[in-house]
């Protein structure tokens, strides 16, 4: 993934929610573009951060210790709404709440948030596939570890 769009997990529940935070900044290389004399971040990058907290949700409420690792891939998103713009400066908190779940798929309904107010909603659904690619398996418990180095108890990642 060239693009990790969550700063930190702020709290997981297992088989629940998850809470994340991604902080807007003019470092963001897409912001120079978008626009540049008025800098916002794209509803697409930011619905990729939610869908990167729900991800994180899914994978590590499905998974069985000795059983093979399945990733949470996104298939569908369904009354994306955005209510407001992200800029600079803002930091926006992001939850994840797990609605359902079948054996080999999970409905995510997600929040954003800019200081109580709310910026953007989606309910996301995954499928959880088989990946066979220790490549993938180690960045994502790299990023996982950095994602959630604050939370007590550390999550178990696979």
């Amino acid at each position: 993934m060239r693009y990790f769009l969550l700063d930190k997990i702020t709290a997981f529940e297992p088989g629940k929610r998850a809470c994340g935070v991604k902080c807007v900044t003019l470092t963001d290389d897409i912001l120079h573009d978008h626009f540049p004399d008025h800098p916002m971040l794209p509803g697409a990058l930011l619905l990729e951060s939610m869908s990167q907290l729900g991800g994180f949700l899914v994978e590590l409420s499905f998974h069985q210790p000795g059983a093979a690792v399945r990733r949470a891939v996104l298939a569908q998103i369904k009354d994306a709404k955005f209510h407001d713009i992200c800029e600079p400066g803002d930091r926006i908190e992001i939850e994840a709440v797990l609605e359902s779940r079948l054996e080999s798929a999970a409905r995510v309904t997600v929040m954003a948030a800019v200081e109580d107010e709310k910026v953007a909603r989606a309910e996301l659904t995954f499928m959880l596939r088989e990946v066979d690619s220790a490549r993938v398996h180690e960045q994502r418990r790299q990023i996982y570890q950095v994602w959630t180095r604050d939370l007590n108890p550390p999550p178990l990642i696979p």
